[in-house]
This record gives structure tokens, C-alpha cells and sequence, in this order.
């Protein structure tokens, strides 16, 4: 697996943690808390902030785990070390599964930007202190970006950015000035693409763009969008067939995207994730925006392709299985069981 690039997407205030997760305990103060495994290989726990606990994820069962470790490490207090020795935890378990890149995004930390300029400042701060990979800015905002690729350290490398597209187009300058990588989007001036073909025009449109600021192929990381298989059935072959052309289309280029995209809505989501990423490695993909922890490259590509596990699933993700019914009826019957839960 040296030749698939990772980009470890764990580094970001979306990411939950369900709130029945083994992971999420009571610590020895009685206090429910996430319970984790230090740099120095020390059993911590970091207790969920009464912020946290007022959200309606947290009232639905999920627990932005991330989030709420860097708000409590900003705001100082009792709990501000063992949060910082959280995301510090995170990133150094991330690198150490195989990621080549750790994507930092802070867009959920608060609705106020010059609060989300400061968060990415200094997480960009405190992940480069330990990280022996570049990091990766990823904003819905430009400006958010450009206060993390002024802030990332470059002893291990220069930061990619995350991410410029059709309706962002500024983003490549900044890119090119930066000197590292660039994450392309096939999204267009105003819309998510419809179909492959689509996907190709707008990627292509991306790559001249790029190639006009001085940004070379081998710099460039095309994401074709992954969108989940639950939602329409043809969403599958819309990526994989824009994944064959660019690649034929632009050979030095990198193929990438957030691949767990694309179970989104199902059960047993590491079955379809594994399935879906041997395709997309299969089309030309050579890199991808996952959590190497939970989601190990090297576990899917270990799958015994000849189960019948590995063939529901890909029939859920041609299209074949309409509207996901096989599959659905092998998880309710526990047919999937010997495939990743």
C-alpha cells in the first residue's frame, strides 16, 4: 500500500463518535468521557464538555468528539491539557496507520469567523508539533484556509490545500503560492456535477486552470465526489466512470476523494467502504481522504473478493441491487457478519 496516498481526515470537528461507542465511558469521577490511549501509551479519558452535551448531535447519540476536545483545549480550565493530549493522540494515530497527510478542519468549532481563523492557527499549531507529515487545509471558507496554510509548519513538507473548485477558483492561487499539493473538486460554478460526464468537464476545466497558475500535474488531486449509494443507485458508476477517464485523460495526476462518502445511510458502512474503495483503486484511484484507524486501506484490499459479503456489496455499489434491498435484507438476516462491522 506504499503507492495509495492517505489523507488522514480524522483532524476535523465534524467527526462523531456515537455515543454508544465502546469508546465513550465513565471516567473515575463518574463523568461520561471519551476514553483514549496517550502519546506515551498511557489510558486517558477526556470528559464531554456540558457544551457538548447541549447540541442536538449529542441528543441524538453522537458526540463531536473533536470539536469539543479543541474548544475545552482553547478555553483552558481543568481539561485543557488532556484535550490537547487528545488531538495530539489523534493525529499521531493517524500517522502512524498510514497517512500521508493530516486534513485539518476547525468550520465546527464556532459560527464566528474570526473565531474559526484563531482555532485553525493554533490546531495547525499543535498537530504540527507532533506530526512528521504535512498538513492539510480543509475550510468551506477561503479565509479560514489561508490563515491555516500561513500557519501549518513545513519541516515535514508544505501544507496541501482542500480544496479548490469551479466555484472557487481563488483558492488556486493561494495553492500556487503555498507550493505544496492542491485538492480539485469536480464541482461546478454553482452545483454539485450530475453524472460522469460532468465530473470529467469540470475536472478538466480544473486542471487547465491549475496548470495556468504554474501548479503541475503531479501536484494536483482530483476529487470526482463521492456521493452516498443509499441516495441513488447510479451514484456508484458516476464516480468510477469519471475516475477512469480522468485518469486516462491526465496520467500524473493524483485521483483522490472522501471515499466514506459513500456508504453514508447504511449498515455495516466498513463492508461498503472496503468494497467501494478496491473499485475506485481499480479505476485509477490512487489516494484517498479516510481514516487509516477505522478504515485501513490494507484491510479492504485484503478482502476475499470471492465472498458473498464482497458480492452484495458490490452490487449495491453498480446499481445492480436497486435501492440496496439485497443487502439491507442480508444485514437484518446477519448475513454480513463475517464482514467488517
Amino acid at each position: 500500500m506504499t503507492d495509495f496516498i492517505i489523507v488522514g481526515e480524522n483532524v476535523h470537528t465534524t467527526r462523531v463518535i456515537r455515543r454508544k461507542d465502546a469508546r465513550i465511558v465513565t471516567d473515575d469521577q463518574g463523568r461520561e468521557a471519551i476514553a483514549f490511549v496517550d502519546e506515551h501509551g498511557a489510558p486517558r479519558a477526556l470528559p464531554i464538555a456540558d457544551t457538548e452535551k447541549s447540541t442536538n448531535e449529542y441528543d441524538e447519540g453522537r458526540v463531536k468528539h473533536v470539536r469539543t476536545a479543541v474548544r475545552q483545549a482553547m478555553e483552558g480550565g481543568e481539561h485543557a491539557g488532556v484535550a490537547r493530549d487528545y488531538l495530539r493522540a489523534i493525529a499521531l494515530h493517524q500517522v502512524a496507520a498510514g497517512a500521508a497527510f493530516l486534513d485539518v478542519n476547525v468550520d465546527e468549532v464556532s459560527l464566528k469567523l474570526d473565531e474559526q481563523k484563531d482555532a485553525m492557527r493554533w490546531l495547525c499549531e499543535l498537530v504540527g508539533e507532533v506530526s512528521s507529515v504535512p498538513l492539510s487545509i480543509d475550510s468551506s471558507n477561503l479565509e479560514i484556509i489561508e490563515a491555516g496554510m500561513a500557519a501549518a509548519p513545513r519541516r515535514a513538507g508544505a501544507p496541501m490545500l482542500n480544496s479548490a473548485s469551479l466555484e472557487r477558483l481563488e483558492a488556486l492561487q493561494l495553492a500556487a503560492t503555498g507550493g505544496g499539493p492542491v485538492i480539485i473538486t469536480a464541482a461546478g460554478e454553482s452545483g454539485m456535477p450530475d453524472g460522469a460526464a460532468q465530473r470529467v468537464e469540470n475536472a478538466s476545466r480544473m486542471v487547465e486552470h491549475a496548470r495556468a497558475h504554474g501548479i503541475a500535474d503531479d501536484r494536483l488531486y482530483i476529487d470526482p465526489l463521492v456521493f452516498p449509494i443509499s441516495v441513488d443507485g447510479e451514484f456508484g458508476h458516476h464516480c468510477l466512470d469519471a475516475i477512469r477517464e480522468i485518469r486516462s485523460r491526465f496520467p500524473r495526476t493524483h485521483i483522490t476523494g472522501g471515499m466514506s462518502n459513500v456508504s453514508f445511510g447504511l449498515p455495516n458502512r466498513k463492508l461498503i467502504n472496503d468494497a467501494f474503495l478496491v473499485m475506485a483503486i481499480e479505476a485509477g484511484a490512487d489516494s484517498g481522504i479516510v481514516d487509516p484507524v477505522m478504515n485501513p486501506p490494507s484491510r479492504a484490499l485484503a478482502l476475499d473478493r470471492d465472498s458473498s459479503s464482497f458480492t452484495i456489496a458490490t452490487a449495491v455499489l453498480t446499481g445492480e441491487d436497486r435501492n440496496c434491498k439485497q443487502y439491507l435484507r442480508a444485514a437484518r438476516k446477519g448475513e454480513l457478519e463475517g464482514a467488517p462491522a
